[in-house]
């Protein structure tokens, strides 16, 4: 049984892959901002295999500071697992997540907080204003944010913002992997939680390189058809490969039943069409495949259901 959360408490998760400059000046302004406010806090660090000397930074605060937990990766696992690393090890009632780069604004956190009340929602995701990223990074992020609220349903323009505040139940409904992490708004919703926004500022970067590449502009969107198949579909496989597998099935075996018009009606030999005659032969193969692949996972589904 999951311990219950601690009241009053926020959990800070911070995923980190070589940012030793940021870490400790990270760290004091989030014990400055809760300095002034009514709410205890806990950071975590999530190492996400650094090869600089973060760890030793991360060490050092720590041994500085009772209320910061560590976590550590041998080698890098990307982003999606260092956060789900820091929601499994987060105690708080609450908990924020925040990039180490500096360039988000932890004074925000303590507004976002209010902001869940306010807006009656289980999750706050900041918004970036005057967004001091390059003009490559800023505008595929726009490009991105554009596509996936349309997909979605979800109306909020900055989804892969790392400052988000969350109810603890949200986190500890979800499990990341991959590059998952852009996408937890759309998990939170499939779990049935919402989803609201808040401003924030956004700083340029004082230290070290961006890890943002062109490669995960493309994969973004590959993971976004990930989470909207396994969204939509996860509880009822067959009602995305029993249609596909239907189709091509029945495109298939009409244009095999229209070769046997031609050559028994019409006296037309099937050399002639031979083209055709493969891809009414391929077709059907195909749709009996994703018909198959339908009940396999439906099958699945019943089992897992069931231990369940």
């Amino acid at each position: 049984m999951a311990a219950t959360p601690t009241k009053n408490l926020v959990s800070i998760v911070i995923p980190v892959y070589n940012e030793a400059e940021s870490l400790a000046e990270l760290y004091q302004k989030i014990a400055d901002t809760f300095q002034r406010e009514s709410y205890d806090f806990e950071v975590i660090f999530t190492d996400d295999g650094s090869t600089d000397s973060s760890p030793e930074i991360e060490q050092k605060i720590a041994g500085e500071h009772e209320n910061v937990q560590l976590a550590r990766f041998k080698k890098n696992r990307g982003k999606a697992a260092a956060l789900n690393e820091g929601f499994a090890r987060a105690r708080g009632q609450y908990v924020a997540t925040i990039d180490a780069d500096l360039q988000d604004d932890p004074t925000a956190i303590p507004d976002m907080l209010r902001q869940i009340g306010e807006q009656d929602v289980d999750l706050i995701s900041g918004w970036k204003q005057n967004r001091q990223d390059r003009f490559i990074k800023k505008y595929t992020s726009r490009i991105f944010n554009f596509v996936t609220r349309k997909l979605t349903g979800i109306r909020l323009h900055d989804m892969n913002n790392g400052l988000k505040v969350y109810k603890s139940e949200v986190v500890k409904s979800i499990d990341l992997y991959g590059e998952l992490h852009r996408f937890i708004p759309v998990l939170a919703k499939h779990q049935g939680y919402s989803s609201g926004e808040m401003k924030v500022r956004h700083f340029p970067r004082k230290h070290g390189k961006t890890k943002y590449g062109l490669s995960r502009f493309y994969k973004g969107f590959l993971d976004l058809l990930t989470v909207l198949f396994t969204v939509k579909f996860s509880k009822r496989p067959m009602h995305f490969f029993g249609v596909w597998g239907i189709l091509f099935f029945s495109v298939g075996v009409a244009a095999e039943i229209y070769l046997l018009i031609l050559k028994y009606a019409f006296g037309e030999a099937f050399q002639k069409h031979i083209a055709l005659l493969l891809l009414g032969v391929l077709l059907i193969v195909f749709g009996m495949q994703f018909f198959s692949l339908g009940l396999i996972g439906e099958m699945i589904t019943y089992h897992h259901k069931s231990k369940r």
